[in-house]
Parts: C-alpha cells; structure tokens; sequence
C-alpha cells in the first residue's frame, strides 16, 4: 500500500479549512489543517509534511512570513493560496520562496492537480517515491563558466562552493543546461518545470528565474525581450 503523501494545510476560515480538508482526505492525502501561521509552524516541525498549502492572511504569522521560516528550514514544496490574484501578494509570496499559487475561490480538482503537479517535480506524487528527479539533463557534470551542475549528483557548485536550490529551482536550472545558449519560451517552462499543460501565469516563471540568478549569478540567465530565457554557455 502506497504511503499517504503528508500536506500541511494553514487557513483561517473555519468553513474553507474543514472542506477542504474533507476533499484532500477523499483524494487519499493525509491533511494536518490549522487555523493560524504559528500553529502552522509548530505543525510543520513536528510532523515534517510533504507539502504545505498556506493562505496568504491567516493570523499571528502571515503565509508569507510562514513561507519564509518554513524555507529557512527546508526544501519541502509550499503551494499559497489567496483570496486576491494581486501581483504584490503573488510575488512576495513567490519570493518568499512558495513553488507556486492558487487564487481562492477554488475548485477542489483543480487545487488537487496543482499539488500532485507539484509533487510530481519533487518526485513523490501520490506517495510514489520513485519518480525520477533528475528529469532533464541527462546524467554527468555540466560546466558553464564557474558554475557546475551534476545531473546526476544534483548538486551545484559556484566557484567551487556548493549552491543550494529548491528542487523546482534544480528542475529549472536543468531545463536551461540542458540546452544552453537556447532560447525557452516562458510557456515552455511552464509546460516543462511546473507541468502545466495550459497557459499559466508566468509571473511563477520570472520570480524563480530571479532567485535563480540570485543564487548562480545575475548574468548567467540572458532575458531575451519578448521570447524568453536562455542560459549563457
């Protein structure tokens, strides 16, 4: 019997909580649900979920700070829910270090698509551990100037230090190293990284894009106006 995949989920309302707690059970998830970001935080470092779906405005420490602290500590997948498809609550939320987002209200399928397309990056959607996660870029070590990726090690180094990425960043690294010096479409990334098969909301593509630059240099992602990225061979 496969292992039930843990999601932690922070929400204020009572009525949202309950019912979509309900519906995540249905579906064969496992659901530790709490009403504010504090108890949220105590939840997630007790019990260590899978992925953690946190609402923007829940009390005592907002989804955003709570994305932030849960980053601090782990790489685990964070999905933000919000009432408003405002660009300010999207991107500090994405910057905070959040895989992806749902604006509220939702429909319970689409919300459940969204977590295993998450989980699915992650390679243990559904409780299936045995996705494979190093997706694309074959296997070996890729050199572009002083980075170096290991496909196969999944490990980064700059200059000889080792750089630490979430898992969506790895898989959005290896998009690009995979084809270096190649123009990907935004809409391609989506596609690829987040499992998208219709037109998402490309802000998640820039944000991650920005913090990837951040952590392998500002200059090694070329923004190629109106077509997209490309990595710098």
């Amino acid at each position: 019997m496969a292992e039930q995949t843990h999601v932690l989920f922070v929400e204020d309302d009572d009525v949202i909580r309950e019912a979509t707690q309900l519906a995540l059970e249905r579906d064969g998830f496992a659901v530790t649900a709490m009403p504010d970001g504090l108890s949220g935080l105590e939840a997630f470092r007790a019990d260590r979920p899978d992925i953690a779906l946190l609402d923007v405005m829940v009390p005592g420490l907002d989804g955003v700070s709570l994305c932030r602290r849960i980053r601090d500590e782990s790489t685990v997948p964070v999905i933000m829910l919000s009432a408003r498809a405002d660009s300010i609550d999207v991107v500090l939320g994405l910057e905070a270090g959040a895989d992806d987002y749902v604006t509220k209200p939702f429909d319970g399928a689409v919300l459940v698509a969204r977590i295993r397309a998450v989980l699915r990056r992650f390679g243990h959607a559904g409780g299936d551990r045995s996705a494979d996660p190093a997706g694309p870029g074959g296997g070996g070590a890729l050199t572009f100037g002083d980075l170096e990726v290991d496909t196969e090690g999944m490990e980064v180094r700059r200059s000889g230090r080792p750089v630490a990425l979430t898992p969506t960043e790895m898989r959005l690294l290896l998009e690009f190293s995979s084809a270096p010096g190649t123009v990907l479409s935004r809409d391609k990334l989506l596609e690829r990284v987040w499992d998208y098969g219709w037109g998402g909301d490309t802000r998640v593509v820039d944000v991650h894009v920005q913090r990837l630059r951040q952590k392998i240099g500002q200059d090694r992602i070329e923004t190629v106006r109106g077509f997209g990225y490309k990595l710098k061979a």
